[in-house]
This record gives C-alpha cells, sequence and structure tokens, in this order.
C-alpha cells in the first residue's frame, strides 16, 4: 500500500459558487490558517501493511492486508491508522515512508511535541475540569516553568474553551453524572492545547454529540485554525454547517484515490456524470464513492439490476472515478506540488527513530499521577467504600459463626475452617484489581504516547494506592475477625496474624494484575482469575492432605498463595495451644502440623512469609513488563 500526499489546507468562512466551502467527507480532513502560520504536514511513500493472524496455535497462519493504495494527493486516508501514522502514533512495523513538517522529517519525539484528541474521550471523571488541566499542564509543560504560570495558562485556557461556568465541576463517570458532552470533548481538546502544539489532531472529535454541540466544537476549532495551528482530523458523514468549514476535499473508495481539490469544485466535479438528489453534498459525496449512485443515465433504471450486476456496476464506477482523478487538473496539481516538497527534502538527514519524550522528572510524575490515582480510588465509590464495606461485613459474619472457638476437637476444626475461609477470601477480594489497568487502558496509552510520564510511573503509582487500600481492608478485617473468633489471645499472634493476611492480599493482587494487564474485558480477567484462585484453593492444605498427592501432581502444590498464607495461619495459631482430652488424639497443635506435614519450627513460619513476598515480587515484575509490551499495540 502506498500513499503520499502534502497537507496545506485552509478552513475558511469562505462560500464557493456551489454553496459549499468543502470538508473531508467520511475521512481525515485538515485546515491551516489563512490568517496564521500552522505547520505543513506532507508524507511522501508512506507503506502501511496489516499483518492478519487467523487460526489457533499450530493451526494459525498470517497474511497481509493493503490498507491503501498507490494515492498521491495532498492529503491522506480515511483510516483512522493513517491518522496514527501522520501524528507517529504507530509503531514502525509495517511501515515505511517518511512524514514531513515544513519540509523537515518529523522530530523523533513528534507524537510529544504535537496534540492528539482521540475519539473516545479519555479524562479522569471523578476529577474537575480545572484539575484535568492542570493535571496535563504539571506533566507535558517543562519543570522551568513556573507553576504560577502553569495555572494562568490552564484559566486562559478555561476561559478560551468556554468552560468558565464548569470550571470546578467533575467531568463525569459511568455512574455519576457530569458535564455534558460538548464540553467534556472540549476538555479533551484543552488537554492537548496546555503544550500549545503546532499541529492538532482529532480523531473524528464530533462522535457522540448531537448536532448543535457538534457544530459549536468545529466552530471552537475553526476559531484556533484562525489563530495560527494546523488542525488535522478525521469526520465521518458531517452535516452542511461543519461541511462548509473545509475548503479542500478529499475522497477515497478503497483505498484508492477518487478526488482531491477544492470543496468548492467538488460538487460540479461530480454531478456531471452523476445525479444529486440531497441536500447536503457531503452525503451526496458519500453515496458517489460507495457505489450507491450509477451514471445519471443509469440511475432510474438501478431498481431492476440483480446483485451481481449492482456489484459489477460499483466496480465499473469505481474505476471510471480513478480513472477521472488521475487525468484531471486536481491530480497534475498535486503530482507538482509533491515533486517541488521531494526536490527539497533531497538534501535533508533522516530522522531518528521515534521516541517518548518527558519534560519532567521521575519523582515529579510519580507525585502527580499517584496523587491523581489516590484521589480517584477515594472518590470512586465503587472502589472505595464498597470493598471496605463488604470486607467488614465478612468479618462479621466470619466473626459470628465462628465466634469463640474452644481448646478441643470441635476448635481444631473451627480454627481450621475459619483460618482457611479467611485466607481464601482475602484472595477472591483482590479480584477487584482487575480493573485498575482495563478500565483506563486508553487513557494509559494516551497519555504515555503522548509523554505525560513513564510506564514505571504509572505501574508505581497504580501499585502504591492499590496496596494502601489493601493494607487498611486487611488491618481491619483482621481486627474484627481475631477477637471475634477468639484466636490466639496475644500480641505477638494478632500482628503476625495482621501481616499473614495483609501478604496473601499483596500477593493475590500481583497475581491478578498479571491476568489483567494485556486483557481488555473485566468480565473475561474475572473468569481467569476465578479458575486460577480455583485450582490454588484445592492445594491450600485444607481439602486435600498435600503429603498424600502423587508425585506428579505435587509440584502444583508450589504455586498455591492460599498454601502459604494458610499454613502461616496455621502455625501461628496452633503452635503452643493444648487440645487434651479423651477424645483428642492430638494433644498438642504442633501434633496437628506434623500430621498435616507443615514445618512448625522458628524457620516454618518466616519461611511462608518469605515465599509470598517472593510471588509478590515476581508477579509484579511480571505485570509491568505485560504493561510495557501491551502499550505499543493497544
Amino acid at each position: 500500500a502506498r500513499m503520499d500526499g502534502h497537507v496545506n489546507i485552509a478552513m475558511v468562512e469562505d462560500i464557493g459558487s456551489n454553496g459549499t466551502t468543502g470538508s473531508n467527507t467520511g475521512a481525515p480532513s485538515a485546515s491551516q490558517s489563512k490568517q496564521g502560520c500552522g505547520s505543513t504536514v506532507s508524507f511522501h511513500s508512506v507503506h502501511y501493511r496489516v499483518l492478519l493472524r487467523t487460526g489457533f496455535l499450530c493451526s494459525s497462519s498470517s497474511s497481509s492486508r493493503e490498507i491503501l493504495q498507490d494515492l498521491k494527493n495532498k492529503l491522506f486516508s480515511f483510516f483512522q491508522r493513517f491518522l496514527d501514522i501522520l501524528a507517529a502514533r504507530k509503531e514502525p512495523e509495517g511501515l515505511s515512508g517518511e512524514v514531513l513538517i515544513d519540509g523537515a522529517p518529523q522530530p523523533p519525539n513528534f507524537k510529544c511535541l504535537s496534540g492528539y484528541v482521540v475519539q473516545e474521550d479519555v479524562v479522569m471523571g471523578t476529577l474537575t475540569v480545572r484539575q484535568n488541566l492542570s493535571f496535563s499542564a504539571a506533566l507535558r509543560l517543562p519543570s522551568s516553568v513556573p507553576q504560577r504560570e502553569k495555572e494562568a495558562r490552564v484559566s486562559h485556557l478555561i476561559e478560551e474553551l468556554g468552560l468558565t461556568k464548569v470550571a470546578d465541576s467533575k467531568v463525569g463517570t459511568q455512574t455519576a453524572r457530569g458535564i455534558s458532552g460538548g464540553e467534556r470533548k472540549r476538555t479533551n481538546i484543552g488537554m492537548e492545547l496546555v503544550i500549545d502544539p503546532a499541529v492538532l489532531f482529532l480523531d473524528e472529535p464530533t462522535t457522540g454529540l448531537d448536532a448543535s454541540t457538534a457544530n459549536s466544537v468545529l466552530m471552537l476549532l475553526k476559531r484556533m485554525a484562525g489563530q495560527g495551528r494546523t488542525i488535522i482530523m478525521s469526520i465521518h458523514q458531517p452535516r452542511y454547517s461543519i461541511y462548509r468549514l473545509f475548503d479542500t476535499l478529499t475522497l477515497l473508495v478503497n483505498g484508492k484515490m477518487a478526488y482531491h481539490g477544492p470543496a468548492p469544485n467538488a460538487l460540479d466535479y461530480f454531478v456531471a456524470g452523476f445525479a444529486f438528489p440531497h441536500n447536503n453534498p457531503a452525503d451526496f459525496f458519500l453515496d458517489v464513492i460507495n457505489g450507491d449512485f450509477t451514471e445519471a443515465a443509469r440511475v432510474h433504471a438501478a431498481a431492476d439490476l440483480d446483485f451481481e450486476e449492482l456489484g459489477s456496476t460499483r466496480r465499473s464506477t469505481e474505476e471510471r472515478l480513478m480513472d477521472e482523478y488521475r487525468s484531471s487538473s486536481y491530480a497534475a496539481d498535486t503530482r507538482a506540488e509533491l515533486t517541488r516538497v521531494a526536490q527539497n527534502k533531497e538534501f535533508l538527514a533522516r530522522a531518528k527513530s521515534r521516541t517518548v519524550t518527558y519534560n519532567t522528572s521521575f519523582f515529579h510524575q510519580l507525585r502527580w499521577v499517584f496523587q491523581r490515582t489516590f484521589q480517584n480510588l477515594m472518590l470512586n465509590p465503587q472502589t472505595s467504600v464498597a470493598q471496605l464495606g463488604v470486607n467488614i461485613f465478612l468479618a462479621l459474619v466470619v466473626g459470628a459463626i465462628f465466634f469463640g472457638v474452644k481448646d478441643d476437637q470441635s476448635g481444631i476444626q473451627n480454627r481450621m475452617g475459619a483460618l482457611f475461609f479467611i485466607t481464601t477470601n482475602q484472595c477472591f477480594s483482590t479480584v477487584s484489581a482487575a480493573e485498575l489497568f482495563i478500565t483506563e487502558r486508553k487513557l494509559f496509552v494516551h497519555e504515555y504516547i503522548s509523554g505525560y510520564y513513564r510506564v514505571s510511573v504509572y505501574f508505581l503509582s497504580k501499585i502504591l494506592a492499590d496496596l494502601a487500600m489493601r493494607t487498611a481492608t486487611s488491618v481491619i478485617f483482621s481486627v474484627v475477625v481475631y477477637f471475634l473468633i477468639g484466636l490466639k489471645p496475644t500480641g505477638e499472634a494478632f500482628l503476625v496474624f495482621t501481616l499473614t493476611v495483609t501478604l496473601v492480599a499483596y500477593t493475590a493482587t500481583a497475581l491478578t494484575m498479571v491476568i489483567s494487564a494485556d486483557q481488555s474485558v473485566v468480565g473475561l480477567a474475572n473468569i481467569f482469575m476465578t479458575i486460577t484462585f480455583v485450582f490454588m484453593m484445592i492445594f491450600s492444605g485444607l481439602l486435600v492432605n498435600l503429603p498424600s498427592i502423587v508425585d506428579w501432581l505435587e509440584w502444583l502444590k508450589y504455586f498455591s498463595i492460599p498454601r502459604y498464607g494458610f499454613a502461616a495461619l496455621k502455625i501461628n495459631e496452633f503452635v503452643g495451644l493444648k487440645f487434651c482430652s479423651e477424645s483428642v488424639t492430638q494433644c498438642s497443635g504442633e501434633q496437628h502440623l506434623d500430621y498435616l506435614g507443615i514445618e512448625h519450627g522458628s524457620w516454618g513460619l518466616w519461611q511462608n512469609h518469605v515465599a509470598l513476598t517472593a510471588m509478590m515480587a515476581i508477579f509484579l515484575t511480571t505485570a509491568y513488563l505485560k504493561l510495557r509490551y501491551i502499550k505499543k499495540f493497544t
């Protein structure tokens, strides 16, 4: 697939002779102010091939698919992939050619210098508009910029974007209502305008907006273009009031060029061979390039065509569109412009490989990202209040069921049941950690690529915030359940119990992060985690006597988080207890532990803690590596 082009397009208010000023219908469009001096974006011999995989495991096969085919113009494909290519947000695999900015190669960190507004809003819903913009300013502006100047820039943006009335209102989440869709979109735009980029990319900025709101957003972009900023966007089926804001139109059909030139001339270009029964030229052009209209002479006979004839007609229409454009004056002008740019670029050195650069230090990023993460955690009742409430409720239930255990045969059974439930509950309660990376995946990828923060900063902030919550819930759970059940009444035993419960929660959370780091659906991640914890629960030491397991399955017990936690709790509780009576054959707690095959010496307790800590470290490292890997392909 090949595509050459050059972007130098103005967004104007002039109305052409046919009543239009232009838009890129169903394709990316670009604007550069006639009054300002926005950057010129051009691309040359760009090839992008997508590798498709089919089948499963050994029977899988791969094939490549052409996205663009021999395109030479002054704009670009309607595919969102190519918008990412222009913005330097695609990995280099399968990509060749070059994109120039004002005739020079893109800087290696171009994606951090330009603005990019993604189709789906990526702002923290639990924060206010001002807090989101301040977060962007704190991380994307250099540390040399005084804090007062950053705050002034945020205030100016709020006023410029018309967000003054909602500046201190929360953006809103799926469960909590916030600002309107148009205000949310303007907040997204403001997050990118903080760095005052010369080029601003937008992926379908009108998605999800009503006609009036979409028009107000595009009018805002038009005003920004008038201030000397190049704006490149993809837009789908715009209404006429939006369409008329553009003066250059590019139409593609099946990845091939059908038209590129002045939008005021586009209607005259197509009505010569096609009927125009529309009020909106944009709808008409879409129907033409999609093959829904045949030549004017055949329009009335189209109802009599069968599917095969209709498909053949569409193919012939497509070929005719290609041929007419290649022989048009617009194509000749484009070729001449490309030749001029190509001659100038011969003296330029090739740009280095793409990279992400940061304007702030590691600890500065960590402070701001952790502050936002923890604030989001506290302001989200589903992950804070609900989690704490569920743990207190379960502690009361377990305490009531096993209340006041005795030092007899029933006491042994009740202690075993209580400690087993506590251990498994700590594992399954960490399932909520699956949402840490899944729900914010798009936000993380966008902010990382834009140079907000390092992957390690984001990962560490998430870990610290979640572990703080796990610590609080584990301690409260331990306080309630320990004294209700009536376990060993010593301060040392209580501290060891709380430490063990907390370590189990930490390790299970780390495993949850490993499983969910590369998942995109929370429900699927929950299924994987549930299956994993069920298998671990089987080898915990209660449901099956571990010494009796056959040799070829015995190794599975070493991967069981509940086994280490359950063993540590049993050692902590049973060592030193006496259960002597006529019905009890195992008089001491140590004898019971020996029967279970548990080492209860001075090292026996701590080796389980060491094992949990080692597993947690391995899981966290794996989750971090997976997060670094998936951010490239998400």
